[in-house]
């Protein structure tokens, strides 16, 4: 999966917990996914036509009722339901969770397995503002997900960001070959 992809997959905010629900066996119905991941009806609904966009998910033909919908993983989907299910699974906090179903987390996490500068997260995160991905930073700086240190070896000292503890965790499941 290319940082591009999963910028997409995760700009909407349950579009990570229903595919990992949907590798981990839940079947492919509405109301059992909705039970499980436990959100509004509406967000839910948006991630679930997003992940249909993206052919991460299709209808199965043939099954369900037509204003009951049964959805079953496309072939892409099969592979990015399998790094959701290992992102989810590297986070089972539910206090700590919240944080991972906001747009840029895990696409910044994915990017600093080695010391990034903040320039170069904004090269690789084309479309983010300088202030959600300061604001995204300190928000993983708090929950020691991202470790900033200063580079001093230089003339003009920087910053760096690097994935540290469960935010490393998070950027092996992704794997993203960088």
């Amino acid at each position: 999966m290319d940082i591009n992809t999963l910028v997409k997959l995760t700009s909407r905010a349950w579009s990570l917990n229903i595919l990992a629900l949907l590798h981990s066996g839940i079947p492919g119905r509405q109301a059992p996914l909705l039970a499980a991941t436990s959100a509004g009806r509406t967000a839910f609904s948006a991630s679930l036509d997003h992940l249909i966009q993206l052919k991460l998910i299709e209808r199965n033909p043939g099954h369900g009722h037509p204003l009951r919908p049964e959805f079953r993983l496309t072939p892409a989907g099969v592979d990015a339901a399998a790094i959701a299910k290992a992102i989810v699974a590297a986070v089972p906090d539910d206090s700590k969770f919240k944080l991972l179903r906001k747009t840029w987390t895990v696409p910044i996490l994915a990017l600093t397995g080695t010391p990034h500068r903040f320039s170069m997260l904004k090269s690789n995160l084309m479309t983010i503002t300088d202030r959600a991905l300061s604001s995204s930073l300190h928000e993983l700086e708090d929950v020691d997900w991202i470790k900033r240190e200063i580079e001093t070896s230089v003339r003009m000292p920087f910053p760096i960001y690097r994935a540290v503890s469960t935010g490393l965790t998070v950027n092996q499941a992704v794997g993203l070959p960088l």
